[in-house]
């Protein structure tokens, strides 16, 4: 009887461990060029993300976070990995290829207080795009 309790304990643990995922960043894909895959992601508290440059000349910066939130930057041509532990939503982009809409958004969790701030930025962010317009705004629509 021992032996099953422990092995319900331990399945449970596994099942409470943080997810990972990946975000490519692209010079093209079926959406279009200069693009993060995927360009929408949802997560929960306490998931990790990790974006990996698979093309030169790509970094990653987040331009919307909520409150609290730890701000983060990759170096170009580098990896970054990054542990989500405050809802809300996340917009980033990569600066190089800004005017080309390569921004992208991660929603974390189902509370969201930064919403209205992110869609302003998102907003500013499609304004200043020069070609993929309404791809950012697509990815946000998603945002629920």
């Amino acid at each position: 009887m021992k032996k099953i309790a422990l092995a319900a304990l331990l399945g449970l643990s596994f099942a409470a461990q943080a997810a990972h995922y990946d975000i490519k960043m692209l010079n093209s894909n079926s959406e279009g060029s200069m693009v993060f895959e995927p360009g929408y992601l949802k997560v929960q508290p306490g998931d990790t993300v990790t974006f990996r440059a698979e093309n030169k000349s790509h970094f990653v910066h987040s331009k919307a976070i909520p409150e609290g939130a730890q701000k983060f930057q990759s170096e170009e041509d580098q990896e970054l990995t990054i542990t989500l532990d405050k809802e809300g939503v996340y917009v980033y982009t990569c600066p190089v290829h800004r005017s080309m809409n390569m921004n992208g958004v991660i929603q974390v969790g189902d509370n969201l207080p930064n919403k209205e701030q992110a869609e302003k930025v998102v907003k500013d962010l499609e304004k200043k795009s020069m070609t993929n317009k309404g791809r950012l705004e697509k990815y946000f629509s998603q945002v629920k």
